[in-house]
C-alpha cells in the first residue's frame, strides 16, 4: 500500500469485523484506530505500509489479545529448576474459588492474620518462628533492613555474589539501608576476619550460601558454627542466606546442599531461603530463626508491600504439608529428583517406541538440576536424541505446538530428557513431536 487514500475508514474495517460481537464495539475501535496509526506512520516515513487487509490485521491482534500468553509446556530439557520455565514445577493444588477466610477468625468472627495459614506448618517443619513473603530477595532485604539499617553488616568478600536477573547482595543492603563491612578476600575468608571486623556499629554479620556457582583450590571459610559462636560471644545475631531452601539430604544423588535444619543446628540466628527451588514449592520466601527477631521483622512496614497473596498460600501450604508428612512423590521437584534410572529408561523407551518416522537413539546423559541451585551438579538420565535435518528449526516447531515442548540442542541433535517429562505428559509429547514432523516434512516438500 502506498497511498493514504487506500486507507480504510473504522466504520468501514468495524462492519468488516461484524462477527466480533462478543468484543465490545469501543475496543475493536481503538485497535483499528492503533492499525491504521501504524500504516499513515508508515506511509509518511517510507512512502510503504503493511498490503495486507486492515480488518485481518486488527482481528489478529485482537485474537492474540485473548488467548493467554501463559501456558502449559511441557520440559523436556532435563532441567529440573528451569528459570525460564517457572523454576520449581507446583504440586497439585485445590484452587479455592469464590471468597476465603484468608484474614478471618472463624472461630471469633474477629479479623485474623494472613501469616495463621502458614504458621503452625513452618514451625513444625522448621522448629522455629517462620514468616513467608514473596520471595527470598524480598526476605534478605526485609532482614537486612530490620535488624541492622543505619548500621554495619559485616560479610565475606567471597559471599557478595550475584544471582539471576542482576540481583546483587551489596545493592540489596545499600537498599536496605545497611553498611556493608567487607572482611577477608575473594577465596579465603577466616574466623579472625569477622572477629576484627566488629565494633559498636555492628549489628549483624551476614553469611550467603553461593548458591549458583563454586570456588575451588586455594579456599578457606569458618565453619558455620564457629561463626554463630561469635555472634553470640559479642551479641551479634548471625544470619544466613541459604539461597535454595533444601529439607532432606540429596547426598546419595551426588548433591551437596546445605540442609536448613543444620542451619539451625548450628546456632544460627536467621535463615532465609527460596521455596521454588529444591524445596519444591512456588515462588516464596521464608524467613525463620528467633522468636524476638521474626516478630520485629514481621512488624517492618515493608512485610506489607512482600506479603503473600492467597494464591501463593494455597500452593506454599499443600507443599508444606507434603514435606511434614514426607511424601516426596506429591512434590514434582523431588519426585524427578528421586525418580530411579531404570524408570526414566523405560519412559524413554514408551515414547520413542511411537515415533515411528523419525530416526532417534536413545542414550543416557546428565540433567543439570539448574535454576540458580546445585551448580555443576547433575542427575543420570536417559535422553532421546533425534536425527534431523535442522534441529533448531525442529526446535522451534515444537515450541509452537498447541502443547509446546521445550528441548534442548547438543551437536546439532535435538534432544529430549526425559528425567523432567511426567508420565502423564507422554501422550502430548508423542503427539507435538509427531505434529511437528509432519510440518517440517510439509514445509521441506513446499
Amino acid at each position: 500500500m502506498s497511498n493514504f487514500r487506500e486507507l480504510p475508514s473504522v466504520d468501514q474495517v468495524l462492519r468488516q469485523l461484524g462477527d466480533l460481537d462478543a468484543i465490545p464495539s469501543a475496543l475493536i475501535k481503538n485497535e483499528i484506530r492503533t492499525v491504521l496509526k501504524t500504516r499513515r506512520e508508515a506511509l509518511q516515513t517510507t512512502g510503504q505500509s503493511e498490503a495486507s487487509p486492515v480488518a485481518d490485521t486488527v482481528r489478529t491482534r485482537l485474537q492474540n489479545l485473548f488467548a493467554s500468553p501463559l501456558r502449559r509446556v511441557i520440559n523436556a530439557t532435563g532441567v529440573i529448576l528451569h528459570t525460564n520455565l517457572g523454576r520449581a514445577p507446583l504440586p497439585a493444588f485445590e484452587l479455592l474459588s469464590g471468597y476465603s477466610n484468608l484474614e478471618f477468625d472463624l472461630a471469633t468472627g474477629q479479623r485474623g492474620k494472613r501469616d495463621a495459614h502458614l504458621a503452625p506448618l513452618l514451625e513444625r517443619l522448621l522448629g522455629r518462628a517462620a514468616i513467608a513473603v514473596n520471595n527470598n530477595a524480598a526476605a534478605v532485604y526485609l532482614a537486612l533492613n530490620e535488624v541492622a539499617a543505619g548500621h554495619e553488616v559485616i560479610v565475606s568478600r567471597g559471599e557478595l555474589i550475584e544471582i539471576g536477573d542482576g540481583f546483587r547482595i551489596p545493592d540489596i543492603m545499600l537498599r536496605a539501608g545497611v553498611v556493608l563491612r567487607e572482611v577477608g578476600s575473594t577465596n579465603r575468608t577466616r574466623l579472625s576476619d569477622y572477629e576484627d571486623a566488629i565494633t559498636e556499629r555492628t549489628r549483624l554479620i551476614l553469611l550467603v550460601h553461593p548458591s549458583n556457582f563454586h570456588i575451588t583450590g586455594f579456599t578457606e571459610r569458618p565453619p558455620l558454627r564457629e561463626v554463630a559462636a561469635l555472634g553470640r560471644q559479642h551479641g551479634i545475631p548471625v544470619y544466613q542466606d541459604l539461597g535454595s531452601g533444601c529439607f532432606l539430604s540429596l547426598a546419595d544423588k551426588g548433591i551437596q546442599e546445605p540442609l536448613v535444619s543444620e542451619t539451625f543446628a548450628a546456632g544460627v540466628n536467621l535463615a532465609s531461603f527460596s521455596c521454588d527451588k529444591l524445596m519444591g514449592g512456588p515462588q516464596a520466601g521464608i524467613i525463620a530463626g528467633d522468636a524476638e527477631l521474626i516478630q520485629r521483622i514481621r512488624r517492618n512496614p515493608m512485610y506489607r508491600a512482600f506479603r503473600l497473596d492467597k494464591l501463593i498460600i494455597q500452593a506454599l501450604e499443600t507443599t508444606l504439608r507434603h514435606l511434614l508428612l514426607e511424601d516426596w512423590s506429591k512434590i514434582p521437584t523431588l519426585h524427578m529428583i528421586f525418580t530411579p534410572l531404570a524408570d526414566i529408561h523405560a519412559r524413554a523407551e514408551r515414547v520413542a517406541s511411537q515415533l515411528c518416522d523419525i530416526t532417534w537413539r536413545l542414550r543416557e546423559a546428565d540433567s543439570p538440576i539448574g535454576g540458580g541451585s546445585t551448580p555443576d551438579q547433575a542427575l543420570r538420565t536417559w535422553v532421546l536424541e533425534l536425527e534431523l535435518e535442522n534441529a533448531s528449526s525442529f526446535a522451534t516447531i515444537l515450541r509452537q505446538q498447541p502443547m509446546p515442548v521445550i528441548a534442548r540442542i547438543e551437536h546439532d541433535k535435538l534432544i529430549l530428557d526425559m528425567r523432567t517429562v511426567a508420565e502423564k505428559e507422554e501422550p502430548w509429547l508423542v503427539q507435538s513431536v509427531k505434529a511437528a514432523a509432519a510440518e517440517e516434512c510439509f514445509h521441506g516438500r513446499s
